[in-house]
């Protein structure tokens, strides 16, 4: 079985070969009558299994030729059927053997329990028997009939307060451990009341210029801040600074002095409590601080003038490199007067007219037109 199989796999092989390197259709035609025979042909899981065809087949899935990539899917889809149906039909035989095998144990089992409970069903139809014949006889069956009920009502008190009991056992150890937790969480160290004073005077007044620029971040501070900014410390943060700064520039009377002098003229600057809040907040690191400029510490304010200043400067330098034609033909809008200068520039393709930049030398006004 397996060598036919086998057979029939080499010839449909060769026949897809031949048919992917020639261009007539009668190798096609060929392959496709092997793949019937080869889809006749009775496998089952163990001869699948055995000769590997199915990987060898999925070669054939990426042929070139239609039909044939086709045909090989619809095959290869009908062995993997065939596998999971005989799969399934042994599982559920070894799940049959399985009961089978566990049937003397369950058996044992149920005769255990079924010993327990006669035990159990004789003691009650003894105690049963007991007061049917005391109500016979004519005595008092009350007192076998409270024993009994008293034992219910003893065992369920005793169930229900072992319940009681683990209930509250594991509600305090979570209590217990949400204490941990909460204990375990690190805590903020606590503000200093004092300065820290150091062996030189001049480095205590730093500490002293910088703990009062950042105790104005408190009245400064947006409502969504206050609480952050509560919690911060200046004493702190202004002695971490000013140690950082001495670390890198030295003394603030050295070579360092300018540097010194502008870093604290902009943490003092009241146009400027973004810079000083930054810093408070560690938002920027003293080790920042060191590298940054004069022109990056300033305030927006500030960044928006100085880029008003430079781009004047810009268009000045540009004015001196070359002299530009002045007339009197144009008229500015803003003052009136007809004191302008001009230049042309080509900004849009050949044909078109060019593009005229007028400046007003009064003013200083500009505008453009073509």
């Amino acid at each position: 079985m397996d060598k036919d199989l086998l057979r029939l796999y080499e010839a449909v092989k060769k026949a897809a070969d031949a048919a992917s390197s020639t261009d007539g259709e009668a190798e096609e035609t060929r392959c496709l009558d092997a793949f019937e025979q080869l889809k006749k042909f009775p496998v089952n899981y163990q001869i699948l299994v055995s000769t590997q065809v199915g990987k060898h087949l999925k070669v054939l899935t990426k042929h070139p030729r239609k039909k044939i990539r086709a045909f090989a899917l619809d095959l290869i889809e009908i062995w993997k059927d065939i596998i999971i149906k005989e799969t399934s039909k042994n599982k559920n035989g070894s799940s049959n053997n399985n009961v089978g095998s566990t049937d003397g144990e369950n058996a044992k089992a149920d005769k255990f329990q079924r010993s327990n409970s006669v035990k159990v069903e004789k003691v009650s139809k003894a105690d049963i028997v007991k007061v049917e014949k005391s109500d016979r006889n004519g005595t008092s069956s009350s007192e076998n009939v409270r024993r009994i009920q008293v034992s219910d009502v003893k065992s369920e008190k005793t169930v229900s307060a072992a319940n009681v009991k683990v209930e509250k056992t594991a509600k305090d150890e979570k209590q217990v451990s949400g204490v941990k937790k909460t204990s375990s969480s690190p805590a903020a160290p606590p503000k200093l009341k004092t300065m820290i004073k150091s062996n030189d005077v001049m480095r205590d007044k730093i500490r002293e210029i910088l703990q009062e620029a950042f105790s104005k971040v408190f009245g400064e501070a947006d409502e969504t801040l206050v609480d952050e900014v509560n919690a911060s410390d200046p004493i702190r943060v202004a002695v971490t600074v000013e140690s950082k700064l001495f670390e890198k520039w030295g003394p603030s009377n050295g070579a360092q002095k300018v540097k010194y002098r502008s870093l604290m003229f902009n943490l003092k600057d009241p146009n400027n409590p973004d810079f000083r809040r930054k810093v408070l907040l560690g938002e920027l690191q003293p080790e920042r601080l060191i590298n940054m400029s004069t022109a990056e510490m300033a305030s927006e304010q500030r960044k928006q003038e100085n880029e008003k200043l430079k781009q004047k400067a810009l268009f000045e330098c540009e004015r001196g490199q070359q002299p530009k034609a002045t007339t009197d033909q144009f008229k500015c809008g803003r003052c009136g007067q007809r004191k302008c200068t001009y230049y042309q520039m080509q900004t849009r393709s050949a044909d078109e007219p060019m593009t005229t930049y007028v400046t007003c030398v009064a003013c200083d006004n500009r505008w453009k037109f073509c």
